[in-house]
């Protein structure tokens, strides 16, 4: 009887022991019931943190529409993070770039969405207006992680999680006509063309150049295409016989040779503008090269990778020791900022103790004054508005490093100061 009640006094320790011991840990890595943890630094952390390593997610474009721009977005993003790790990290955690390649096509990038959300902290690229738009509702609802995409359209605003850097389209387009008309001799009573993408990107564009239109006494004249379609001589020549003095093209590199080549063959020299993604310095190597550094020009979010500050040249240099075979092109900005972007995000997040999805959510928002030395300080604290109205007008030359010069300096046309997306 003794040795019964020695045995079971043993065992009843041994669990009381166990129940500590279990309590111990909870206070060290604590679970809230949503999968977020308190680590025994007191940072908490979530989905997308296992072990030492903070994973973000990327959805490019390699084989598709945009696919040199793609490449260039990537390869700038991983070598932000290989710098970043360089340097420590984040919380003392190293930060790996999970990739999937979607080609611009609707299916591959939900599904590609659907494989790296549970995974990642968040996704510091995703390239595509519409794919970004399909997912948004699950992004707010469920999932919200925080989304720094390659996509400008303003149906993305009013997100916490969706955070566009940068003018959205339409308002890059009103900056783009404001162009024409102080430049390019566009006055009331003409007419523009617009050449755009279906779908959210080129509509939200066509948005936009349809409100300055409006107030400086403009007509837009419509061409709505599929990023499929690669010739536009049937576009140019609506175009050409409804008498458009210029044209907006919110679509791709593609088109833009296609467009700006068949425009100049046929005799038609009016001023083409693009949005930020429609070209790649690939273009001046084809046929359409003359045409494009004489007629052609890009509304963009930031000055480019060819830009004179200390940041781009570094940016340059890195990238050009990094890839030493690749082209330098705009790609490479939108890619190291957005990647920039997050890392401060990350940062901010570490220093608040919470690398949760939530905690890096707000440590974006709280960011009011970012520049990372190309010409355009970002606010990403008001959900409901760009980062910037800014947009810098860009020429095609092969003669400067990235294919691009700067022809107009990054401002916000009064129109588009005056504008609200949605409004």
């Amino acid at each position: 009887m003794i040795r019964t009640y020695g045995a079971r006094a043993a065992a009843g320790a041994l669990a009381a022991l166990l129940v500590l011991a279990g309590c111990s840990s909870k206070a060290k890595d604590s679970d809230d019931g949503n999968g977020d943890k308190a680590t025994a630094g007191g940072v908490r952390t979530g989905k997308g943190i296992s072990g030492k390593t903070i994973t973000l997610g990327a959805l490019t474009d390699m084989t598709g529409v945009y696919a040199t721009l793609g490449k260039s977005v990537t390869q700038a993003q991983q070598l932000y993070v290989k710098q970043l790790n360089a340097a420590g990290g984040v919380c003392g955690y190293k930060v790996a770039l999970s990739v999937r390649d979607h080609g611009y096509d609707p299916q591959k990038a939900v599904s590609g969405y659907t494989e790296l959300e549970p995974k990642v902290l968040g996704f510091a690229q995703f390239i595509g207006s519409p794919f970004v738009a399909a997912v948004k509702q699950r992004i707010d609802g469920q999932d919200k992680g925080l989304v720094l995409p390659q996509a400008w359209s303003a149906a993305l605003l009013g997100s916490p999680y969706i955070r566009v850097i940068g003018s959205t389209y339409d308002i890059e387009t009103i900056n783009a006509v404001d162009f024409l008309i102080k430049e390019k001799g566009v006055k009331k009573g003409d007419r523009i063309g617009h050449v755009y993408f279906e779908g959210d990107y080129g509509e939200s564009a066509l948005v936009g150049s349809k409100h300055i239109a409006k107030e400086a006494g403009l007509t837009v004249v419509e061409q709505k295409i599929k990023p499929t379609d690669n010739d536009m001589t049937a576009q140019v020549t609506a175009l050409k016989q409804a008498g458009v003095k210029a044209i907006v093209l919110s679509a791709g590199p593609r088109q833009a040779a296609s467009l700006v080549g068949v425009a100049a063959a046929s005799g038609f020299a009016v001023p083409v503008i693009g949005n930020n993604s429609a070209f790649a310095p690939q273009l001046l190597a084809t046929q359409a090269g003359p045409a494009l550094m004489k007629n052609y020009y890009v509304a963009s979010p930031s000055l480019p990778i060819g830009a004179d500050t200390p940041e781009a040249k570094k940016l340059v240099a890195d990238y050009r020791a990094a890839y030493p075979d690749d082209a330098l092109d705009n790609g490479i900005v939108a890619g190291w900022t957005a990647a920039s972007a997050f890392g401060e995000a990350l940062k901010k997040a570490c220093a608040n103790k919470d690398l949760t999805r939530e905690g890096v959510d707000k440590a974006l928002l709280s960011i009011g004054s970012y520049d990372i030395g190309f010409g355009v300080t970002q606010d990403f604290t008001d959900p409901k508005s760009p980062s910037s109205h800014e947009s810098v007008i860009l020429q095609p030359d092969k003669n400067v490093t990235g294919g691009m010069k700067v022809v107009r300096e990054a401002a916000a046309s009064e129109a588009a100061e005056a504008y609200t997306p949605g409004a």
